[in-house]
């Protein structure tokens, strides 16, 4: 089988990391980089998911797989990949896009003869990998919650701070003993103690796309995110500004602005908590080089267990192509990546 691998966003943030990662582990790999623009090397591929008409590169390069690492809303190139039989990984939606997307190609499913795979969950999609690792068996499981240290020095691309400031002030779905329960942004506040030197912050809601994921995929009741800043005054004014009601009245544009600064670099740390009848399990996962790097390297594990071709063909999330110890030896063994497990 070819090995021609397209990384759609490619002169973006993570995907150059993605095609630094990959180059340096599979030299027998071609790689292509689509974007918009012109590019000034020869793997350079114009491809924009707004205009179907530049897709037509794709099948002149023999593509095997797309990597998404850019915004396509309408999923054409999902449409595109399902029509033309080619492998396809998603890293870049959010929740609403998620959902809309998985449907689509579930609509779509008779005519499949790939892989589709969505890789949207927080990092590249590795949590629902470690809640599995440390409790194969879902139903025994009744709640799970994800806690994330964000760093606002750590390099960001503008996708995850564009979905902040524009869904800060709509509410999202979190559940609790399979109800689903409307929330915000930056509300319902506790105290966590992180791990790595970190210590006791104070949390606040998130949507990612793991709680859809964590519930309506795997059937586990109750599945909350918390985050919070490695600033607490940023923590702590964030929950001010979302109980006072001062993002409805912030343009879109200010609103970018206050969450889309990014800093050279700085650690990401997350910890997964999976609570079952007789006791509660704790993973800790830091990443040193930060989320762009994590991401990155998560979505890689994704491409070569795709072009290994152990999988046979369907609509998949990411951690239902792996064994979860697979992705936690994986993560142990990369320089940059610290894995506790309590």
């Amino acid at each position: 089988m070819r090995k021609n691998i397209l990384i759609i966003g490619g002169t973006g943030l993570v995907g150059k990391i993605i095609l630094r990662i990959l180059e340096g582990r599979n030299s027998d790999y071609k790689v292509f980089v689509g974007s918009r623009k012109p590019g000034q090397t020869k793997n350079a591929l114009i491809v924009d998911v707004n205009h179907p008409e530049t897709f037509t590169t794709i099948t002149a390069h023999k593509i095997d797989l797309i990597v998404m690492c850019a915004k396509d809303s309408n999923n054409k190139i999902l449409q595109f990949a399902i029509q033309n039989g080619l492998d396809y990984l998603d890293i870049t939606k959010p929740t609403p896009d998620l959902t809309a997307a998985h449907d689509f190609a579930g609509v779509n499913k008779q005519k499949l003869n790939s892989r589709i795979v969505f890789s949207s969950g927080w990092m590249g999609g590795i949590v629902s990998s470690l809640v599995d690792l440390v409790e194969p068996d879902t139903s025994k499981i009744q709640e799970t919650k994800l806690y994330i240290y964000y760093s606002i020095k750590d390099l960001a691309g503008k996708s995850s701070a564009h979905f902040l400031a524009e869904n800060v002030c709509k509410p999202f779905v979190v559940y609790e003993n399979d109800k689903a329960k409307k929330v915000k942004h930056f509300s319902d506040s506790e105290d966590f103690n992180f791990s790595f030197g970190i210590g006791k912050r104070q949390v606040y809601n998130l949507d990612v796309p793991d709680l859809f994921i964590l519930n309506q995929i795997e059937k586990i009741p109750t599945v909350l995110v918390k985050m919070t800043y490695n600033s607490k005054i940023v923590t702590r004014i964030m929950g001010y500004l979302q109980s006072l009601k001062v993002f409805n009245i912030m343009s879109l544009k200010e609103r970018q602005l206050l969450f889309g600064s990014s800093g050279k670099g700085d650690q990401t740390v997350f910890e997964v908590m999976v609570k079952t009848e007789n006791k509660t399990k704790h993973v800790s996962l830091q990443s040193l080089k930060g989320q762009a790097e994590l991401t990155a390297f998560s979505a890689v594990l994704h491409v070569e267990k795709l072009l290994s071709e152990s999988v046979a063909e369907g609509i998949y999330f990411s951690h239902q192509i792996h064994s979860s110890v697979e992705i936690y030896e994986a993560l142990s063994a990369y320089n940059t990546i610290n894995v506790n497990i309590s």
